[in-house]
């Protein structure tokens, strides 16, 4: 059941994330913006070939074996191995997977993912919903392993 429950707040990610880029292709051209709320954030279209910062530009084959290198550790995981996660973690996993999938549709689609998000606050590179889920929730976890899950980094004893 809840894997069920984490694959549905998965899809929940991905489907707010091609909802948020159907209307910026819809609605904002290329390397146009729109004001969002003024000294927060705008919206600027642009496609991004790459990762974080177009870094590894054009590498779309790269990005799949990850991504599907991520997806059978993910199986393995949850259905052999059962490493001491706890459900927290396991939350923030399926944001991250959420957001791998929603990123996954655009390179599969389009050959690029599309961003939109820009602050204005920070200069930053533009990014999209699914990299939010994907950065938050590697953040988290990574802080909820290191200070609060002790069992994920003892040893088994033989």
């Amino acid at each position: 059941m809840q894997f069920l429950l984490m694959s549905l707040f998965a899809a929940g990610i991905v489907a707010l994330d091609q909802w948020t880029k159907f209307l910026v292709l819809q609605n904002i051209p290329l390397y146009g913006h729109v004001d969002a709320i003024p000294g927060l954030f705008h919206l600027t279209y642009v496609r991004n070939t790459g990762a974080a910062f177009s870094a590894f530009e054009g590498a779309q084959w790269l990005f799949a074996i990850i991504f599907l290198l991520l997806t059978v550790a993910i199986f393995y995981e949850y259905f052999k191995s059962r490493q001491p996660f706890t459900t927290f973690e396991r939350w923030l996993i399926a944001a991250i997977y959420g957001g791998g999938v929603g990123n996954m549709i655009d390179r599969i689609r389009f050959g690029y993912v599309v961003d939109m998000i820009e602050v204005d606050f920070m200069n930053f590179a533009v990014f999209n919903v699914a990299d939010c889920f994907i950065t938050c929730g590697c953040i988290l976890l990574i802080l909820h392993l290191a200070f609060f899950n002790k069992a994920f980094w003892k040893e088994e004893k033989k």
